[in-house]
């Protein structure tokens, strides 16, 4: 396979930035000691104060900054949003306003409370009609729901050793029972109308990889010597952030809206592992000042039947048909038309 320019790539609407994060992700390095989102979002507001101050930054100093985020994004993007919020009512010496106007998330676990609850109804009655389960399997999911919300709540209702230990023994109980019903399967966790085949993340990522870690890609990009190999998923990392998994991150978006600062939360509905009933139902079910409005607002048709919107003050919630969970690979046309609105 060879690369091709993407016609559709956001970068036609709007200046981006990829930030390869946490540390050992990508082509980034470091001390790798970030577990939390409380570090992770630490980290990526100094970046963004060094990156405005720099000689290649200081021109976007003024542009309007949306922080978006993807899947285990559903954590990172309100948590940074929302420190740079915090950064910019308490701004500290030394340091910029920075022009926060948006957030995005798109297929994107953020109150997993919330959306544990929906695995059962995604693999067995979703929009497509495909029912991936049985129903004997349906009814176990089902009755396994009350234990996992038991636990979840438990994570995110204080902090210390005893709630990481609450967090994670609801990471193990959930996942076994809400998730595994489906890998077993054989189904692609992140499309339903796909088979996973014997690739471990269940697609081909290799000639994404080779571009990666081509010479003159990573000269193009001045990615030095010191840098690791580029790769598509690294566990390790992923094992670090258990502890944090089941956190709940749907209050800092209620803040940024009550703040007047809105969010796009957009599912690909095709998606199992983060699926836009899960992400439908916390959006309803956010905490906010104008929640009512929100759930009182019609459903409407999106961009002629590419999908299915609610907006209100603020907050929108996207249903975008026949995508899975990477909306922009599956809907690229679609994926900047949204973006750009």
């Amino acid at each position: 396979a060879t690369t091709k320019v993407n016609p559709y790539s956001w970068t036609e609407s709007a200046h981006v930035l990829w930030l390869d994060q946490p540390a050992d992700v990508g082509y980034s390095y470091g001390q790798g000691n970030d577990s939390n989102e409380a570090m992770i979002s630490e980290d990526a507001y100094y970046f963004l104060q060094a990156f405005f101050k720099s000689e290649e930054g200081q021109k976007y100093k003024d542009a309007p900054l949306f922080i978006v985020g993807e899947s285990y994004g559903g954590h990172y993007a309100p948590a940074i949003a929302h420190r740079i919020w915090r950064g910019n009512k308490d701004l500290k010496e030394g340091l910029d306003k920075l022009n926060l106007k948006g957030l995005a998330v798109g297929n994107g676990l953020t109150d997993p409370e919330e959306q544990y609850k929906w695995y059962a109804e995604m693999a067995f009655k979703n929009s497509h009609n495909m029912p991936v389960i049985d129903e004997s399997t349906y009814n176990m999911m089902k009755s396994s729901e009350p234990m996992c919300t038991k636990g979840t709540h438990q994570c995110n209702s204080g902090d210390g050793a005893l709630n990481s230990f609450a967090c994670q023994a609801a990471f193990a109980y959930c996942n076994m029972a809400l998730t595994t019903p489906y890998r077993a399967t054989g189904k692609n966790p992140y499309d339903i109308s796909k088979d996973c085949g014997d690739n471990p993340l269940c697609y081909d990522f290799s000639h994404v990889e080779k571009f990666m870690n081509d010479e003159k890609t990573k000269k193009a990009l001045h990615v030095d010597e010191h840098n690791p190999t580029w790769q598509t998923c690294n566990m390790m990392i992923n094992m670090s952030f258990h502890v944090d998994w089941m956190k709940d991150f749907a209050p800092y978006v209620a803040d940024l809206l009550n703040d007047g600062i809105p969010a796009l939360i957009y599912a690909g509905d095709l998606d199992f592992v983060c699926n836009y009933l899960g992400n439908r139902a916390w959006s309803l079910n956010l905490d906010w000042k104008h929640k009512s409005e929100f759930q009182a607002a019609e459903e409407h048709d999106w961009n002629s039947g590419a999908g299915l919107a609610r907006t209100s003050n603020g907050l929108t919630f996207l249903q975008v048909y026949d995508a899975g969970h990477m909306v922009p690979s599956d809907q690229p046309e679609h994926s900047l038309e949204m973006i750009t609105q």
